[in-house]
């Protein structure tokens, strides 16, 4: 082959290296844009129970924690403000289950730049919500699960999102009133009334 065929080829085989390049970077797929940034994206939530199993006829209580990204805050279940939504933790009980009741943390004063004549009553970081409930006579034996609706507004030092219901379910397991049991989690259950973090 001469020095022209040779220059050639070498020619041809760089346009295919181009070409084979440019068909690479066609079927390389489109780059993802972030997903948007929502309420519940930016709390992660964890559930606990305080017996194992649960005795017919006994009380026992779970708790319900929420980490919140930092830099985010939510209201408290009693915000300063009429207009401002409360947190809220609403379980949808199975029969043979009662509530008798919700604690709530209290919030944390705090000013914001949207604020900063009025401090507001927020949650931040992380927060603990206890339900004390108690399994009836009736509750069926067995594996069961306790669904149960958390609703907050989310905001951080410039704009609020929209307001959210997270959908949890906790299980646990029932036994007869006479069953052995063990206390779960004495860090999270032990307090009298939990504190924000």
């Amino acid at each position: 082959m001469n020095r022209l065929g040779s220059f050639r080829h070498l020619v041809a085989l760089c346009a295919l290296l181009l070409l084979a390049g440019v068909g690479n970077r066609a079927i390389l797929p489109a780059q993802e844009s972030a997903a948007p940034v929502t309420g519940a994206s930016v709390v992660k939530t964890h559930t606990y129970v305080s017996l194992d199993p649960v005795p017919r006829g006994k009380d026992f209580q779970i708790a319900v924690v929420v980490d919140i990204n930092e830099g985010y805050h939510m209201n408290s279940h009693k915000p300063r403000d009429p207009y401002l939504i409360p947190t809220t933790v609403t379980p949808q009980l199975p029969a043979g289950f009662t509530l008798a009741d919700t604690v709530y943390p209290n919030g944390q004063l705090k000013k914001f730049p949207f604020s900063p004549d009025k401090a507001l009553d927020v949650y931040s970081s992380r927060v603990t919500f206890r339900l004390r409930l108690a399994a009836g006579a009736t509750a069926p034996i067995g594996a069961a699960k306790i669904p149960i609706t958390l609703r907050f507004q989310a905001c951080n030092n410039s704009a609020c999102l929209p307001p959210v219901k997270v959908a949890l379910s906790v299980p646990l397991e029932v036994a007869g009133a006479d069953a052995k049991t063990r206390a779960l989690h004495p860090e999270i259950f032990s307090a009298a009334r939990p504190e924000p973090k």
